[in-house]
């Protein structure tokens, strides 16, 4: 059974806030260290108004997991609309931004989520779904370069994508451990230029 969606503006305030205080105690605890009386207390809602809207832990996980990637991607405005050579490095300048500001470099919340329920054979694949929407986006801009002839015609998006994510995670991992940034900026640069290697 599916999550239940809001109905109203006030059922929607009200989710939202079980959402949002789920998904900064889970950054912060982990899913494990996550009561459900947690979030309660941390949001204001009741039982039965948590129970109307996720059915188990499970469900607000799941909710937790689509949020996260709200928050990523809406930090990088940049990988909606990548279209040239200048726009992927505009969303690599937006990534960075982001561990710039207070607190920073931050862990990236689906990767500390990875971690803890990889092996959970429902939660996983949720998770991986996210990683690859996120992909996607990039693959899209790499396909738009390609069918304008900036990208070799023998390249696959796709796999491009792919890798530069990875070197992107990798920095990102690095980079909070550290407390050190240049762990992703030499990653989106590798990045950068593992992709520029393709240029036709």
């Amino acid at each position: 059974m599916e999550a239940q969606a809001a109905s109203t503006p006030r059922g929607k305030r009200t989710r939202d806030a079980i959402v949002d205080a789920a998904a900064a105690l889970m950054y912060v605890d982990g899913v494990a260290g996550t009561s459900v009386d947690k979030v309660l207390a941390a949001s204001g809602a009741g039982k039965s108004q948590m129970y109307h809207y996720f059915k188990n832990k499970e469900q607000l996980v799941e909710a937790v997991i689509d949020r996260y990637l709200e928050q990523i991607l809406g930090n990088q405005p940049a990988i909606f609309t990548l279209a040239s050579w200048a726009d992927l490095e505009t969303w690599t300048e937006q990534l960075l931004d982001v561990h710039h500001r207070a607190g920073g470099p931050i862990a990236c919340p689906l990767g500390n989520l990875a971690g803890e329920v990889g092996d959970n054979p429902k939660l996983a694949p949720l998770v991986d779904q996210a990683y690859r929407t996120w992909e996607s986006h990039l693959e899209r801009g790499l396909t738009t370069l390609q069918d304008k002839g900036e990208l070799a015609p023998n390249a696959d998006p796709a796999r491009l994508a792919q890798a530069a994510m990875t070197s992107v995670h990798g920095g990102l991992l690095l980079a909070h451990l550290r407390h050190d940034l240049t762990a992703l900026e030499d990653a989106l640069g590798i990045a950068l230029t593992y992709l520029r290697g393709f240029k036709p």
